[in-house]
């Protein structure tokens, strides 16, 4: 069976910094922060899909993710 090619390198990296939050946040908690970073059309199954590299993210997402997450761009693009 041929695995799908993923569509984004940062999914991986969005649930590892939802989940090392203090406090953890859910895929709804990134949703609301999303929104308030006027991303109004990302909602949780979004998110999940995102997160599986189902999706692919464009470049204004990943800067408004990275801010509702508290982290930097590079860090999410795994850049050392």
């Amino acid at each position: 069976m041929i695995k799908p090619m993923k569509k984004n390198i940062i999914g991986n990296r969005i649930r590892k910094a939802r989940q090392n939050a203090k406090p953890p946040l859910t895929q709804s908690d990134l949703v609301a922060r999303l929104q308030l970073e006027g991303l109004k059309d990302i909602d949780q199954p979004i998110v999940s899909r995102i997160e599986k590299g189902e999706r692919l993210v464009t470049d204004y997402e990943i800067k408004a993710i990275a801010k509702a997450l508290r982290v930097t761009v590079g860090w999410l693009l795994n850049e050392k």
